[in-house]
């Protein structure tokens, strides 16, 4: 054979079949059927593409290149894998409850059974069955809201931070002019570096900055008060804490300042809560109701926290006030949808109810775990897990502390239990715990926990019992992963 030189290069041949041959096999119509025409077509054009410039560069094709069968099935698999949905549950082990990188609150089975009727049935979402014309979608769980608050109205968008954005623009009318007083030590910063300040720019609100970090003063707020204020903002600081020597004036005493001014006062809750948690064994946070009992003019908190429903932004407070948010136009930017009030209303309703909530409410339950249950299941994982890890590492059973996560009640933690995993000293195997923590979030379903100390540590109070069997069944396929 002649040696190929740049005036006489060697022509390669490929032998595929056509796409018209394939897709009329037997093979191709039943992928044409699963897939669609347009579909299979693309992705076999492309195959056959990469097959014919692999074999044409010399390299060995992945396929055999005039077996139909095989070339259906490579196209198969790869159009599966594009079907593999990016959103995946996983099992929540990092002993954070309300995981904001990981949605939230879990709904209760009451709300998920109204999301699925919401999702499949047309709904009376703004239509008033009564009159037979156009409604309002916040009528769909205002009254609910006002019972349980007791508050006058509200109103409900598509979370927290939305929730002082429209409240700030409704209520500083004229841009950059209209003062709103907050206290420096409560210029909080959320998840994703959003501010309280950047909000208040957004809204067209002029921040009027008053006390120090530490320590503010009513009489901080009676001399910042001028003609251009609009409103006194009070923002419960639940991502953090600031203790030593600090001064913070309460919420009665603003709303005084504010009524004799004529000035209306707002309090961002963050995370709400509406029931007493201490009087589930939880640490104390502010309620909605006795914010409102305190006077507030308008209360604004999150749906998917310390509540345990959707993602959603409530706001409440005195008629008059949420009259003019409604009429906003931003309003309608930030509105829900119908899936949203389809959970949030039986999730309120359950509230109707304070002795049955621990068993209930999801994210309740889930904070409320006794620890001798999260122990006793640590005990029957443990063993099946390091024989499936073997001798690389060391699984034992250990007390540890969870948090309740999402910004609320930062310094508090709650005792729990779980696994610890530490390489074993002996292997010395580089990066051991950094393996197996890849190896765990590479399951069907992944399994996420959280290294600290030389640890892996897997936090057993989001594996309710009924989820156990599933986490114990994908186990095997670790063996050699983490190797």
């Amino acid at each position: 054979m002649m040696e190929p030189t740049p005036e006489n290069p060697v022509v390669r041949t490929v032998n595929l079949p056509s796409v018209d041959k394939i897709l009329g096999s037997a093979s191709g119509r039943n992928l044409v059927e699963k897939y669609g025409h347009s579909r299979v077509l693309a992705e076999l054009r492309k195959l056959l593409a990469e097959l014919r410039a692999d074999a044409l560069g010399g390299a060995v094709p992945k396929v055999a290149t005039d077996d139909i069968p095989a070339l259906t099935a490579a196209a198969a698999s790869r159009l599966a894998d594009a079907d593999v949905s990016p959103l995946k549950c996983v099992f929540n082990l990092t002993g954070t409850v309300l995981h904001t990188n990981l949605g939230r609150a879990l709904l209760p089975d009451v709300a998920v059974q109204a999301v699925m009727r919401a999702m499949t049935s047309p709904m009376n979402l703004e239509f008033d069955l009564e009159t037979g014309k156009r409604g309002d979608r916040d009528d769909l769980v205002e009254n609910l809201l006002c019972e349980l608050t007791g508050a006058e109205a509200a109103t409900v968008v598509n979370n927290n931070a939305a929730a002082v954005l429209l409240l700030l623009s409704t209520l500083a009318p004229e841009r950059d002019v209209s003062e709103v007083i907050v206290s420096r030590g409560e210029l909080v910063e959320i998840g994703g570096a959003f501010r309280i300040p950047d909000i208040m720019l957004r809204a067209g609100a002029k921040l009027r900055e008053i006390g120090t970090t530490n320590r503010t003063h009513a009489a901080d707020y009676a001399n910042a008060v001028n003609p251009h204020t609009v409103l006194m903002m009070k923002v419960h600081c639940s991502n953090y804490a600031i203790s030593g020597f600090t001064k913070s004036v309460d919420l009665e005493q603003i709303v005084a300042l504010g009524r004799e001014r004529g000035i209306p006062t707002a309090v961002d809750l963050g995370s709400g809560t509406l029931v007493d948690l201490s009087e589930y064994g939880l640490p104390r946070e502010p309620t909605v109701r006795e914010t409102v009992a305190a006077g507030a003019d308008l209360v604004t908190f999150s749906g998917d926290k310390l509540l345990g429903g959707p993602q959603a932004g409530i706001i409440v407070g005195r008629a008059d006030l949420i009259a003019r948010i409604k009429r906003n136009p931003l309003k309608r930017a930030l509105r829900v949808g119908k899936l949203t009030l389809a959970a949030l209303e039986p999730v309120l309703a359950l509230y109707r109810a304070p002795e049955l909530l621990r068993d209930r409410l999801t994210t309740l339950r889930l904070l409320t775990r006794p620890r001798e249950a999260m122990q006793r299941q640590a005990e029957e994982i443990a063993s099946p897990l390091q024989g499936v890890l073997g001798g690389a590492y060391l699984v034992g059973t250990q007390a540890m502390l969870s948090q309740i996560g999402s910004g609320a009640l930062p310094v508090d933690q709650l005792p729990s239990y779980g696994l610890a995993i530490r390489a074993n000293p002996e292997q010395r195997q580089s990066n051991a715990l950094g393996k197996l923590e890849k190896a765990l979030r590479e399951l069907p379903r992944p399994v996420l926990g959280r290294i600290a100390q030389d640890t892996l540590w897997l936090d057993l109070r989001c594996l309710e019992h009924g989820q156990q069997q599933e986490f114990l069944q994908q186990l095997n396929l670790l063996r050699g992963e983490a190797q």
